[in-house]
């Protein structure tokens, strides 16, 4: 681009907008991010320091009447845009507001223009005034935009309300993991109510054939009217471990009689959970982990009775370190871990067998005698 005559900045934009289509763009992205905020920081002390005061205090009213007049009609162009390409109205409008500002790619443009003479000095000054002015207003124009739109409902077709549920189980929470419990309680005949509240996901149980029912279980009322003073036991399956807390204390407050069955994020919700009381609980990884591990061990050559035993003593030292850490804090029972760091004691044997680094190290270790003087 210089040497035709044009900005280098502009060669610069040009190979990065073809170089973030190709498949280096992943690693361009790590080279670059420790200098992304220098670069950030120093590109608007740049805009800033190109604002000139005086041009802004002379010609104020061209500078608001370019404002509004750029602001407005790129915003309609985004806004039609928006709508022939099927966005609905809400949508078009945000995207009109967040890209109604003037682009950084601007001030080069300006900046050619003065140098090859199609703008003088207070063009360049008002037109840069007018995209700095435009970027700045861009955050006040898309919070207005929340305040004044309508809040966006969503559509509840096929969806009840959880009420006078009388179900022997009342599983909270219908995700993934909701989804695998509920199979051998329904196989068994058990009666199951089941509440969520993702409307999503409500509708599209519902194309399987399962009826849940909206609800947030992390309020009293809802419980009861879905039915958990009626219930043999509850099952929160919910997926964030802060909710399955919450309501687990709930239960415990308002039906201290009742079973309570908790999924748990990690070992701190798992251990928050026993200090609540639940009746039980269970890491959700924990099961499926062990088996993948014990079908590595059995793919490495490992006998299956072997692996059992293997798969047997992890789950024990868990157990016995999660007691500990009952009684203790997170980090007790940390000797029952098996880690990937060796700790050398006299005369231990290697893990592995030593590896030459090269075909001549390993020519010598054959041949130690030749190579004696």
């Amino acid at each position: 681009m210089q040497v035709g005559g044009l900005s280098m900045a502009m060669g610069a934009f040009v190979a990065g907008v073809l170089l973030s289509e190709s498949t280096f763009r992943h690693q361009l992205e790590a080279d670059i991010e420790p200098f992304r905020g220098i670069l950030l920081g120093l590109f608007f002390l740049g805009v800033g320091m190109s604002l000139n005061l005086a041009v802004i205090a002379q010609a104020w009213p061209l500078i608001l009447l370019l404002v509004v007049a750029f602001m407005a009609v790129k915003a309609a162009a985004i806004y039609i845009i928006a709508r022939l390409l099927r966005s609905d109205h809400r949508e078009a409008l945000t995207r009109a507001a967040l890209m109604a500002q003037g682009g950084e790619f601007a001030f080069v443009l300006f900046s050619a223009g003065t140098a090859t003479g199609i703008l003088d000095g207070d063009a360049n000054a008002t037109l840069t005034a007018t995209v700095i002015i435009s970027i700045a207003l861009t955050p006040l124009l898309v919070m207005s935009l929340r305040f004044l739109l309508p809040r966006d409902t969503q559509s509840l077709d096929g969806v009840e309300a959880a009420a006078d549920l009388n179900g022997r189980v009342l599983v909270v929470g219908f995700g993934r993991f909701g989804q695998i419990v509920s199979q051998p309680l329904l196989m068994r005949g058990v009666d199951v109510s089941i509440i969520d509240d993702d409307v999503e996901m409500i509708q599209a149980a519902a194309d399987f054939g399962f009826k849940v029912y909206y609800g947030d279980g992390t309020r009293a009322d809802i419980l009861h009217a879905a039915g958990a003073g009626r219930a043999e036991a509850i099952l929160i399956c919910v997926d964030k471990a802060e909710t399955a807390i919450r309501i687990a204390k709930l239960v415990k407050e308002e039906f201290p009689l009742l079973k309570v069955f908790a999924r748990a994020f990690d070992r701190a919700a798992a251990l928050e959970l026993i200090h609540t009381n639940v009746d039980y609980q269970i890491r959700e990884t924990l099961e499926s982990a062990l088996v993948f591990g014990r079908a590595t061990l059995i793919e490495l050559g490992v006998p299956d009775d072997e692996a059992d035993e293997v798969i047997h003593e992890v789950r024990r030292r868990d157990d016995e370190r999660l007691d500990l850490q009952v009684t203790g804090d997170l980090y007790s029972g940390t000797s029952l871990l098996h880690n990937n760091v060796p700790v050398p004691t006299p005369l231990s044997k290697p893990r592995q067998a030593a590896r030459a680094l090269s075909e001549e190290t390993a020519d010598m270790i054959r041949k130690p005698d030749a190579q004696q003087p």
